[in-house]
Order: C-alpha cells, then structure tokens, then sequence
C-alpha cells in the first residue's frame, strides 16, 4: 500500500501553530511574556534548521506538567476551531482527497501535539496521526514525552512502524512538508513533495529535482497530480 504523509506548520496550515498557541494562551491568561518571547526564540531557531529539539520539549514539557490533560484537551478543540481552522491551505485540503481517492492512507506526520494534529485529522478526513506523545498519569500530565520524539529523525522512527503496522511500502509513499527539519523522511520516500519551503529546504529540493510549489490561502498554486 502506498501513503501520503503530511507535516502540519507551513505544509496543511499556512502558519506556525506554536506562537498562534502561545498568543492564546497568553490572551486567556495561562502564559507570561517571557513563555511567548522563548517560543519566538524557538521557532526562530527551527525555521533556521538549527532548534534544540531536546530544550526546546524541556521548556514545553515544564509549562504543561501536573495540568489535567482533558481541560488542555478541550482548550485546544475549542484554540482551533477559532483560530488554526481559517489556515487550512484549500489546495492540501484537496491533495488529501485526491490521495484518498487514489487508495493511498493519508496520515499526518507531525511534531505536534495530538491536541492539534486530531482537530485538523477530523477536519480533513485523515485517520491516522503520527505526533510526539506526551505522557499522562492519572488524568495528568508527567512532564515527559514518549522517545523518539516525533521530528527529524525521529519521524522516520514512527513513519516506520506506521508503514510496518498498514502494510505500507514508504518507498512507494508520499510526503509533504516545508521544511529542512524534515529532510530525512524526504529521503525516506518515493515521492517527496515540498510545499512553500524555507530556504534552505528549498535549496536542498532543487539540487535533487524534487517538485517544490508555493500554496496561497486564497487556492492560489496547484500541487503535482496524485499518481495511482
């Protein structure tokens, strides 16, 4: 069988989710200043290929260890329905649906939470979630993450054991993303696809002749025709 693996930032939605979470809880009085400048500092990091993934889940996991996972659970539902939702790029929406319609299984491929990545599964149809998992005894949070967490090579860990479990050949699959961080899991497949990337994935993506297309809100940019 053949998959169509999708990254979340940049890729399915046209924003970084993680200042758009920290905005929100900096409004709803749950974050300082100081969380929201460190979550600029990380992404600044990240979009540069160069992110601590390691200080940066040790920052995040301080913020939420000890919360109750069912409140942050429906915080998140009702964070996305209001603000993530409105960035969902119309042309992946449809790339999706192509896939599906083609036999593939889409599944999204993501560092993100489960508390992100399901709202956005349901909305597009996708049944599948690979994410970093976070620990939750008792109805809360430990403040520890399940290794290999879910990002660069780590995502090959857990795109491994989804293609072992559904009987997918990855050599055969699809994977869409924006950025460097990323770069193995593109090697990993058949079919690379990079969508709006950041420099230096863009850089990578000409020298191997893999497709690169620019997506806009507005359903501006089309993407490479889905094969069977």
């Amino acid at each position: 069988m053949v998959a169509a693996l999708f990254d979340i930032d940049g890729t399915l939605i046209a924003r970084n989710s993680a200042p758009l979470y920290m905005r929100h809880l900096r409004r709803t009085g749950q974050a300082r200043r100081r969380d929201m400048a460190r979550t600029l500092y990380y992404l600044a990091r990240y979009k540069l290929g160069l992110l601590d993934v390691e200080r940066a889940l040790g920052a995040s996991m301080a913020w939420i260890s000890g919360r109750v996972e069912e409140l942050v659970q429906r915080d998140c539902e009702e964070w996305y329905a209001r603000t993530v939702r409105p960035y969902i790029f119309p042309a992946m929406a449809e790339a999706v649906e192509a896939h599906r319609r083609a036999g593939h299984v889409p599944a999204i491929l993501t560092s993100a939470t489960r508390y992100l990545a399901e709202p956005l599964a349901a909305d597009l149809g996708i049944r599948h979630v690979l994410v970093t998992q976070l620990v939750v005894r008792d109805g809360r949070f430990t403040g520890e993450a399940v290794r290999p967490v879910c990002y660069g090579a780590g995502k090959i860990y857990w795109a491994e054991r989804f293609a072992e479990r559904h009987g997918i050949d990855l050599r055969r699959s699809y994977f869409y993303t924006d950025s460097i961080t990323d770069l193995p899991v593109l090697e990993r497949v058949g079919e690379p696809r990079v969508v709006n990337p950041d420099p230096r994935l863009r850089r990578a993506a000409v020298r191997r002749g893999w497709p690169v297309v620019r997506l806009r809100l507005d359903g501006g940019g089309s993407l490479p025709a889905v094969g069977g």
